[in-house]
């Protein structure tokens, strides 16, 4: 949800129950005009600045996407401990907006200690989760949670290289609109380009690994790939908290079980604040009064340049509920707005396809709220049924976090297998671990 490839801004997205649908429809984006080759301008109201140059790139854009341009040594405070080499990199890819402009996304790369085995290291592409919308939250920058830290030493002690994309928007000046398909999609593709073709000990032989807003862009990345980016030897995907956003030709998923009771702290609640910022990146005319309360406007405010955990403490500090942060009824310009959430919706936020080439590997826990279980392992049946291979799995008593290190003992097989070129035995209902 970072601002558009320039000035001018992208759609918001409309404020769901859960927190699966709150991250989906805040990537419903539309493209704004912009130069074929230009450097976007930065707009601090949209949290770009406060990294260093590195991030600043003054040339114009190569035209071919997964160009590394730059890199430097990345330091060791935000680093991760298992890897030999570290690298903060910036390198070219295409719009998800529009599918075509040329634009500079930003990265690390990790490389594992010792000697490269013959013919590169394998790679890990990392698709993080949600962490904001500025600038200074991009993970090359920022530095990253205790629980991707260890998720990926895990990664880089098997002997495989990482490369960790920023998003389109993240760390360079532009918008990073969060759950837009094709954004972060193509910024995954590229990264693995970026590695492969930047840097002689990478193997031109991949797989795609995310979590949630990550997750979907694992799922996504696959799916483009063979139209995108055919070149990538890519051999599957694994995604944990994987966001679907289901076809209306399907019919709906019923509602979640439980709803939320609008008078208790509701942790989701930062997620529709980012996702109105978005909103009105396409619809300036869109004002916080249109949806939140005097108070939720003050937290909806600093969506615009803090980074996902610190609202999160604020919202937490402030017991922050519903009823307390939204009005009741939205005002008309927002509602207007919404009227036209579903052209958006076939667009940017659900796949180009649920048949993919390669296997892919799916975990949810049970408890996870976010998205639902039910939405993923809905998911893992409609892919199963286009024709996919998903290894599903389903962790009891698991949320959304927790079940990103728990899936790797599973998830760490399944991608030896597939670097083995061992078939993978799909499974489309998976039983409680």
């Amino acid at each position: 949800m970072s601002t558009p490839d320039t000035p001018p801004a992208m759609p918001r997205s409309p404020l769901g129950r859960r927190l699966g649908a709150m991250l989906v429809t805040a990537a419903l984006l539309i493209a704004p005009p912009v130069s074929a080759q230009g450097v976007p301008r930065a707009d601090p109201e949209q949290g770009d600045g406060r990294v260093s140059p590195f991030y600043e790139w003054k040339q114009a854009i190569p035209k071919t996407p997964g160009k590394l341009l730059r890199s430097e040594p990345l330091p060791e405070t935000i680093g991760l401990a298992s890897a030999g080499r570290q690298l903060r990199i910036l390198y070219t890819s295409t719009s998800g907006f529009d599918g075509r402009t040329p634009i500079v996304v930003s990265g690390a790369l990790f490389l594992p200690k010792g000697k490269a085995p013959k013919g590169g290291w394998p790679v890990i592409a990392w698709a993080h989760g949600t962490v904001g919308l500025a600038d200074i939250c991009a993970p090359s920058w920022a530095g990253r949670s205790y629980r991707d830290t260890v998720y990926l030493n895990r990664w880089l002690a098997q002997g495989y290289a990482v490369v960790a994309t920023d998003y389109q928007g993240l760390g360079v000046p532009g918008p990073h609109p969060l759950i837009n398909i094709p954004a972060i999609s193509y910024g995954v593709l590229d990264s693995i380009r970026a590695a492969v073709n930047g840097v002689p000990e990478i193997a031109n032989n991949a797989v795609i690994v995310g979590q949630s807003q990550g997750g979907a862009a694992a799922f996504g990345a696959a799916s483009y790939a063979p139209t995108y980016a055919p070149d990538i030897q890519l051999k599957g995907a694994v995604g944990t908290g994987v966001i679907y956003n289901r076809s209306p030709e399907l019919p709906p998923l019923p509602p979640p079980p439980v709803k939320p009771n609008p008078n208790v702290f509701d942790e989701a609640i930062v997620y529709s604040l980012f996702g109105f910022v978005v909103a009105q990146q396409f619809d300036p005319a869109l004002q916080f009064s249109d949806v939140f309360t005097e108070k939720g406007t003050a937290l909806a405010e600093k969506a615009r340049t803090s980074c996902l955990a610190a609202v999160e403490a604020d919202a937490q500090f402030g017991a922050f509920t519903r009823a307390e942060t939204f009005l009741a009824t939205p005002g008309e310009r927002y509602r207007r707005f919404l009227a036209s959430a579903d052209e958006r919706a076939a667009r940017y936020s659900r796949y180009p396809t649920l048949k993919l080439e390669v296997p892919i590997f799916i975990g949810t826990g049970a408890s996870d709220l976010t998205p639902s279980a039910l939405n993923q392992l809905t998911l893992m049946k409609d892919a199963c049924a286009a024709g996919s291979v998903v290894e599903g799995h389903v962790y009891a008593g698991l949320g959304h976090s927790a079940t990103v290190n728990a899936s790797l003992r599973d998830s760490i097989p399944f991608v030896q297998k597939l670097f083995a070129g061992e078939k993978i035995a799909p499974v489309c209902e998976p039983h409680l671990q």
